[in-house]
């Protein structure tokens, strides 16, 4: 479905943007749009063609997010705590993992 300004599904589209941005979740804007007289098809299209227009307005990813853990230990004895950060990012060869 093409963009078009007066076309109903473009309109139900809108409708459900804005509501899905105030908070209301996707079921309750089906079943209130289904109860309000539109078709079940006829919701279903725009809630596709409003997904699709959301996907559209999304920035691109360039970056790979890089997750790293940070691991605290504890000594029981004397209560100091030790903190670590560990990288999983740094990619290592099978043998570099096997021996070290």
């Amino acid at each position: 479905m093409e963009y078009k300004p007066n076309n109903p599904a473009q309109k139900l589209a809108e409708y459900i943007k804005k509501n899905l941005k105030k908070g209301y979740t996707l079921d309750s804007l089906k079943f209130s749009l289904i109860n309000q007289g539109y078709t079940k098809i006829s919701v279903e299209n725009a809630i596709n063609l409003a997904n699709k227009q959301l996907s559209e307005e999304l920035p691109e990813v360039r970056e790979k997010p890089r997750i790293t853990y940070k691991v605290i230990t504890e000594d029981l004895d004397s209560g100091e705590s030790n903190e670590e950060f560990i990288n999983l990012n740094s990619k290592k060869s099978f043998w570099q993992k096997l021996f070290g």
